[in-house]
């Protein structure tokens, strides 16, 4: 497999525009060209350049091999890697703009048991080009432009845990923020993580202010243990610590998901243990409705449960949500859709 192009911030495009003999407006033609979504081979920049970079670089690391559409108006694709693999991407319209959910592993290695990205493990790292790309290939599909993006907002909640690619997807983040590409802002990009301790408390001193979103699922460490491996690892203690300290450095609240797993977390006990568990914090509450792993035995609780939940927590003045369900006609979580492509293919 060839390297990623989209890897590269647009200083060390410049340097290896220089060091193939090349005139420094080439990087800008370059740089451009891969920010608009384009393959190396249709960006005009000289025949001897293109000649050199790609038999190094990929011409096309990251393309759209299908696109499905829900009665919501969710749109949900599959994205083809230049070495074989699948990864997937939900994008999402809400009344304040576009938001789409970016996986950052082929596959998983965490076991949440609610979840379809791990079912066969966690295959390989995404780089931070390949992360980059399936956003720069969707506004350029949906028509979006540098200056008209399609996408406005970004959440790393589909397959892969993000801190356990620490590396790359910082690297992506700073792409992604970056001034003169699609330049979207950490104040509109949320992080999902199962709560690994030490990357958060890493992550909070990198001095990009995103949304860290933490999925909890559970109000004690022997429940979270049943559905989450993770939690053998790293207490419901810890992460709170973890969020404080999140907190601490860059002045933004966090946000705790809490899937309703019928007969597991969502009665009246468990809405006031996690009202008495957040009091105070300066944390919101996302519910979500499971989505069902038809792989996995676990049911999500029902719309009239959920809501009862949800007015639980706010009787207790806890800041929370009940999320609204996108694209579920195909396979809107994260790892369904490519579980079912597996399968099939």
């Amino acid at each position: 497999m060839k390297k990623v192009l989209l890897d590269l911030s647009r200083g060390e495009l410049a340097a290896l525009v220089a060091a193939a003999g090349e005139k420094p407006f080439r990087a800008g033609q370059l740089f451009e060209g891969l920010m608009q979504g384009k393959r190396l081979s249709q960006i005009p920049v000289s025949a001897a350049l293109r000649t050199t970079l790609s038999e190094r670089y990929e011409d096309e690391p990251v393309k759209i091999a299908e696109t499905f559409v829900s009665a919501d108006g969710t749109k949900k694709f599959l994205f083809a890697l230049a070495d074989g693999n699948i990864v997937e991407g939900v994008l999402m319209s809400y009344k304040y703009g576009n938001t789409q959910c970016v996986s950052t592993q082929v596959g998983c290695r965490m076991g949440c048991k609610f979840c379809a990205s791990t079912l066969n493990g966690r295959v390989r790292d995404l780089t931070a080009g390949e992360i980059l790309g399936q956003i720069l290939a969707v506004n350029r599909a949906e028509g979006g432009t540098l200056k008209e993006r399609k996408v406005t907002n970004i959440v790393l909640m589909g397959s892969g845990e993000p801190f356990d690619n620490y590396d790359n997807v910082v690297r992506f983040l700073r792409l992604v923020t970056a001034e003169g590409g699609i330049h979207i802002s950490a104040r509109n990009i949320s992080l999902s993580t199962c709560g690994l301790v030490p990357e958060m408390k890493k992550f909070a001193l990198e001095n990009i202010p995103l949304n860290l979103t933490v999925s909890l699922h559970a109000v004690t460490d022997e429940e979270r243990r049943r559905t989450m491996p993770i939690a053998n690892k790293y207490t419901i203690s810890e992460i709170l610590e973890a969020c404080a300290f999140y907190f601490e450095k860059t002045g933004r609240r966090y946000i705790f998901e809490y899937s309703l797993i019928a007969g597991e977390n969502c009665d009246e006990k468990h809405a006031l243990a996690l009202a008495a568990l957040l009091k105070g914090r300066p944390c919101h509450v996302n519910l979500i409705r499971l989505n069902e792993v038809k792989e996995r035995d676990l049911k999500p609780t029902s719309e009239k449960e959920a809501y009862r939940f949800l007015g639980i927590l706010e009787k207790h003045g806890i800041s929370a949500t009940l999320r609204r369900s996108m694209g579920s006609d195909i396979g809107g979580a994260c790892g369904q859709l490519r579980a079912r492509y597996l399968e099939e293919n």
